[in-house]
């Protein structure tokens, strides 16, 4: 297979799933999301969002990226160097949670274009993009293991189970995106976590962490709304 042959199949279009598939895309997701133990582990999908969200903001408004981390608790930290307040250390710091349900939309917005190998070959490129920026072990494992599955559904798998394995991705990215935010709440308000987003920007701007919060989660469960339509077949 020459560049060509690359190219040609990477913008290529393929054909949308049926209903029944799209179904159970949104049910495997939800299994990945719901149950506690099995969000442990695929909250670290969620976590990579987050953080590459808070690196590009930084990157897209003149900060310093220094490095990421991602840790096996599925925290995560992504460290810039700039001005302490001012437009880009707001939105450095409120991109993280937003993220995820955003590229969710984004996916969808491909999935419905019918370009779901471009859209697994972008994925490819953001987390190798990351790798370079990840700090600690378990951080380069995370991505790497991430990619690696992305990669080989991409250039193994026939069109068909790419195309599931894309609208697995998008609910997954819909529906993870908004647990996230509840969480985030419910560790407020128990007192464990003084340092979050939401805290952060309450001290730059002002504005009340309840509030970032609730901003969080209208646009995650907006996300959520439109992408759940484009993601349906009409």
């Amino acid at each position: 297979m020459d560049l060509t042959d690359v190219w040609n199949r990477v913008l290529g279009g393929q054909p949308s799933p049926q209903l029944e598939l799209v179904l159970i895309a949104a049910a495997v997701a939800l299994l990945a999301v719901l149950p506690w133990r099995v969000w442990r582990i695929t909250r670290n999908v969620v976590t990579i969002a987050h953080e590459g969200g808070h690196a590009l903001a930084a990157v897209l408004t003149g900060r310093r990226l220094t490095g990421i981390q991602l840790h096996s608790d599925t925290s995560g930290l992504t460290l810039t160097r700039g001005k302490p307040r001012g437009p880009g250390m707001v939105l450095t710091a409120a991109a993280g949670y937003v993220t995820p349900s955003l590229l969710g939309l984004g996916v969808a917005a491909l999935l419905g274009a019918g370009k779901i190998t471009l859209l697994l070959w972008i994925a490819i490129v953001l987390l190798a993009a990351m790798l370079v920026m990840i700090r600690n072990a378990f951080g380069v494992l995370s991505v790497l293991v991430t990619g690696g599955l992305v990669f080989a559904v991409s250039w193994y798998a026939p069109s068909d189970i790419q195309a599931v394995f894309g609208y697995v991705i998008a609910w997954f990215l819909l529906l993870g995106g908004v647990r996230p935010v509840f969480e985030l709440q419910r560790k407020r308000w128990r007192g464990r976590a003084p340092d979050s987003d939401a805290d952060q920007l309450a001290k730059i701007t002002g504005v009340p962490g309840g509030l970032w919060v609730t901003v969080f989660g209208l646009v995650t469960i907006a996300s959520l709304v439109v992408g759940s339509t484009l993601l349906l077949p009409h």
